[in-house]
């Protein structure tokens, strides 16, 4: 049987991506076949095209890292979903196909709110906000919460999450527009990056985060150890101002007992992502059934216009996901 999916050249202008025809990808004992209604888009697919960030070895070089569609094929050894089930899941590559193989694992179920469109923004965003707050950042109730790029799909995901935490939360963003996008998520201190120097809107409140979420790195680093609190933990999850950060002031490091980390989703083992989409499915997904979360859902595309999603997320254009269907 064969499939469209959304064919690239590495190094090809975002809108040179193009639909192309291959075969529908078999699957293996503990898997599923789904056939895709949604998929969302991501950084990540943007640097794959790009050449800086190839599939790991053994998934689909196929663009795409979560999708969003129904049960199509089971593997003999998959218990607990059905033919028929509408689901949602993280894919290690080709996302961007109408079907995919994806870990039975690593599915979740759409909740009944939401369509299959809004549940192919959830997988990536959700996942990698809740590893970064809790796995990593050990967030607890209470605790103030720093968000950069709070009006990108993880940070969106990451305010919401920090709210149902009781949390005080700050956030950088470079537009009003954006900054109202957060409030409304459940952000209470908004910062506007290309008008204010955060460390200093922060430290003028006496305000210290007990966890910072950053996707910029390079002279947000030193910053970041300004307002940080002490025994604070700073997550690192991209380097959207440069490979290399400024120069480490060990001091503030040391006297606040400052834990740095940095982290990926992509690359994670099997038995990592089964356990954080377990984790997550226990502690949050509920909340997608009474509103209490939502999507963080920009703009839906139809597959033939991905192109247009690559060139809007390169140019910061966004806020929350872009997803894209068949």
């Amino acid at each position: 049987m064969k499939m469209r999916y959304i064919d690239f050249q590495v190094g090809c202008d975002p809108l040179q991506l193009g639909i192309a025809e291959t075969d529908v990808p078999p699957i293996s004992a503990k898997e599923v076949l789904v056939r895709v209604e949604a998929f969302g888009v991501n950084r990540a697919d943007t640097l794959q095209r790009q050449g800086k960030y190839p599939a790991p070895p053994g998934d689909s070089e196929i663009l795409g890292l979560e999708v969003a569609g129904i049960v199509q094929q089971l593997g003999e050894e998959v218990r607990g979903w059905e033919l028929g089930d509408r689901v949602c899941g993280l894919v290690g590559g080709g996302g961007y196909a109408e079907y995919a193989v994806v870990d039975a694992e690593q599915l979740m179920a759409i909740p009944k709110a939401l369509d299959t469109r809004q549940a192919a923004g959830i997988p990536e965003v959700f996942l990698t906000a809740y590893q970064s707050l809790f796995l990593i950042g050990r967030l607890q109730k209470n605790e103030r919460v720093l968000i950069h790029a709070g009006a990108s799909g993880v940070g969106l995901a990451a305010i919401q999450l920090a709210r149902q935490m009781d949390c005080d939360i700050a956030v950088t963003a470079s537009s009003k527009t954006k900054l109202t996008r957060c409030e409304e998520a459940g952000a209470n201190i908004l910062i506007n990056y290309k008008e204010d120097d955060f460390a200093a809107v922060l430290k003028a409140q006496k305000w210290q985060a007990d966890v910072i979420v950053d996707f910029i790195g390079g002279d947000y680093l030193n910053r970041n150890l300004a307002v940080a609190a002490l025994d604070s933990r700073i997550v690192y999850l991209a380097m959207l101002g440069g490979r290399y950060a400024d120069k480490l002031d060990m001091s503030k490091l040391l006297a606040k007992r400052v834990s740095i980390s940095g982290t990926t989703l992509r690359n994670r083992d099997a038995k990592y992502k089964r356990d954080l989409v377990k984790r997550f499915v226990s502690d949050f997904h509920h909340l997608f059934e009474s509103a209490s979360m939502v999507p963080n859902i920009d703009t839906i595309l139809s597959a033939e216009h991905v192109g247009v999603a690559h060139q809007r997320l390169e140019t910061n254009q966004t806020s929350g996901k872009l997803v894209c269907c068949w």
